[in-house]
């Protein structure tokens, strides 16, 4: 008796991270896509997104986001989406941002990225209808879904406490350093954005959780205790709630020795890894943190708080802090400033954290679920 040959899977990909914002979730769409493509698995793929990228060798559907008050989102993601994604003839949808997929039959498969359950965690953080949208949809995607994949091991775990059933169908997978992220010098690229001097960086989206309050204390104490001159490059877009940094940050004594860039290219930032004396990150809590494997794929000493994910991914190469310990913060920065680091050991560290292994553990769960 004859038998079928298994079909091949083909993955639906919700790409929309790609074109509507540049932080974490941008970055880990971006990179999961670009190294399933060079593993070989672009013709298996399918992105649905906002605008068509022509240098991407993948199937791209191009379902253009309209900021209409007539509800054209909710049309876009509840019902054109998932009717594209359809009469795509995918096997399986995987979401990169943890709100959705939606309305699909159960012959496709549900894949969904818990990347933070911060909306549940710290509400007063986030505006109100994030925490609200949350609370709405969050259990129902998650009671629907095939499989989840979280970031890191504590992601897994605040996962489990808050849904339990979600532990029988759920695999932590670690993010990946970019290829872009080695020291890299480059003085011109200082120039564009004044650096004439030493300087600590932060990077990160400006909102609350991200603790830049906590820096700015920090960063007085330490100046008022230091001779040294070491100026602060604060790297990141404005996100929500800023209007207690905006005002410490105008009030601060120092305030002639901090930058802020916003946003810059992303061929720009491992220069300013390399050049800075460390990465500054206070976060009261990640799913992952990023900015830690990228400043040490770059040799550049990490500064962190004791909390959530960061102690899991930078044990062994990060100075640690209690998170909100303005007066810590500053003694680390001391320290950092002091210690002769072995650039060489945070490379490693680094190292370990690989956008290949990323896609291939990904794909390996999504076609033993398929």
């Amino acid at each position: 008796m004859k038998t079928s040959s298994p079909r091949k899977l083909k993955l639906g990909i919700i790409a929309d991270p790609l074109d509507n914002q540049r932080a974490g979730v941008h970055v880990f769409t971006k990179e999961l896509i670009a190294a399933l493509i060079r593993q070989g698995k672009g013709e298996q793929l399918v992105l649905i997104r906002e605008r068509y990228d022509p240098q991407l060798p993948v199937k791209q559907i191009v379902v253009p986001n309209i900021r209409l008050p007539i509800g054209f989102a909710s049309l876009r993601l509840f019902f054109l989406v998932p009717y594209l994604l359809r009469k795509a003839g995918v096997n399986a949808v995987f979401e990169p941002a943890h709100f959705g997929p939606f309305n699909l039959p159960k012959r496709i498969k549900r894949l969904t990225m818990i990347h933070d359950l911060t909306p549940l965690l710290f509400p007063q953080y986030h505006r109100w209808h994030s925490q609200l949208l949350q609370k709405i949809f969050l259990p129902r995607i998650l009671r629907r879904t095939d499989w989840v994949f979280t970031n890191s091991k504590h992601t897994a775990k605040d996962l489990a406490q808050f849904f339990p059933a979600t532990t029988s169908k759920s695999t932590a997978i670690y993010l990946g350093r970019g290829e872009a992220f080695r020291p890299t010098r480059n003085d011109a690229v200082l120039r564009q954005y004044s650096l004439n001097k030493p300087y600590f960086i932060s990077v990160g989206t400006i909102e609350p959780r991200k603790q830049l309050n906590t820096l700015l204390e920090s960063y007085k104490t330490f100046c008022l205790n230091n001779n040294n001159w070491i100026n602060l490059l604060i790297v990141g877009q404005k996100g929500w709630k800023t209007e207690e940094f905006d005002e410490a940050l105008a009030s601060h004594p120092f305030r002639d020795r901090i930058a802020l860039s916003g946003y810059v290219p992303a061929d720009h930032l491992p220069i300013l890894y390399t050049h800075s004396q460390a990465l500054i990150y206070p976060s009261e809590y990640e799913g992952f943190g990023l900015p830690i494997i990228e400043a040490l794929a770059c040799g550049t000493a990490v500064i962190t708080a004791d909390n959530s994910s960061l102690r899991e991914i930078g044990e062994g190469s990060a100075l640690f802090f209690p998170t909100g310990d303005a007066q810590a913060l500053a003694q680390c920065m001391k320290e950092a400033l002091a210690t002769a680091y072995d650039s060489k050991k945070f490379i490693e560290h680094a190292a370990r954290f690989s956008w290949g292994n990323t896609a291939q553990l990904f794909w390996q769960k999504v076609e033993e679920v398929e």
